[in-house]
């Protein structure tokens, strides 16, 4: 049994002629990512459709519920409601996450076993932490703060700001990516145990339990994916949420 782990499949190039750009690649990874917005954007649609203020159905009161655990996720990290304009962002952030995540369990690539993904959510990120400690301090504050406790830190102050956006994107997608590996070597494994132990068995019987259905290969890997999808994909989705909000509120607060 083949496992390939090489990344993304790449589908089709468009090509701009653009030396600095280069052909833009649609591949795997970017085909699920814009089934994951889909998705997202339906269930929105779907949950806050035909709202009422009074007799609400459990749909709305389903919408309800999402929008008051971001509240509360924000406000309760924050000590106030100093930070309701980061709602809508951390609530897009952990079910893109979230579904980006669980999307595997349909046989599907998840985007966030892609670097890039999580490079461009951690860059975003970024760029809101360095926005609000430019409002709260001002340009030159925030110059400055690279110059504390003593000017000789400064390339050290650098180094240790850009690595805020880099840990954040691998940490999500080195816990992503394992789990990926991890399933799929022991499935592949698996299935040749499969094929070795009950190919040995002549004719038909041998034949179907070896290679048309590794029945060594039934069970475990589902258990697995119980951890590594579900309970694993959620939490890296939160962890990644809740280091967004502290840092943004931290460099708010100077």
């Amino acid at each position: 049994m083949n496992f390939d782990i090489s990344g993304a499949k790449i589908f089709f190039r468009i090509p701009t002629h653009l030396p600095l750009i280069g052909d833009i690649v649609v591949s795997e990874t970017v085909v699920v990512s814009w089934l994951v917005m889909l998705i997202i954007t339906g269930l929105c649609i779907f949950l806050t459709r035909d709202l009422k203020v009074e007799h609400i159905g459990k749909r709305q009161a389903l919408a309800e519920l999402i929008v008051e655990s971001a509240e509360n996720l924000v406000r309760n990290n924050t000590g106030g409601n100093k930070f309701d304009y980061l709602i809508p962002f951390v609530g897009a952030l952990f079910s893109t996450s979230v579904i980006s995540n669980l999307i595997s369990l349909v046989g599907l690539r998840s985007p966030t076993a892609d670097l890039s993904v999580e490079a461009a959510w951690a860059v975003t990120v970024f760029t809101m932490i360095t926005l609000n400690k430019i409002k709260a301090g001002g340009l030159l504050g925030y110059l400055k703060g690279f110059t504390t406790p003593i000017p000789v830190m400064t390339p050290f102050n650098i180094l240790s700001e850009i690595a805020t956006p880099i840990s954040m994107a691998c940490r999500h997608f080195g816990n992503v990516l394992s789990g990926v590996v991890i399933n799929g070597l022991i499935y592949a494994a698996l299935g040749v145990a499969s094929a070795a132990l009950f190919g040995r068995i002549p004719g038909v019987i041998g034949d179907f339990l070896g290679s048309r259905v590794p029945i060594l290969a039934v069970g475990l890997p589902a258990i697995l994916s119980f951890y590594f999808d579900w309970f694993s994909g959620i939490m890296q989705a939160f962890i990644f949420t809740m280091l967004t909000i502290m840092y943004i509120a931290n460099a708010a607060e100077g």
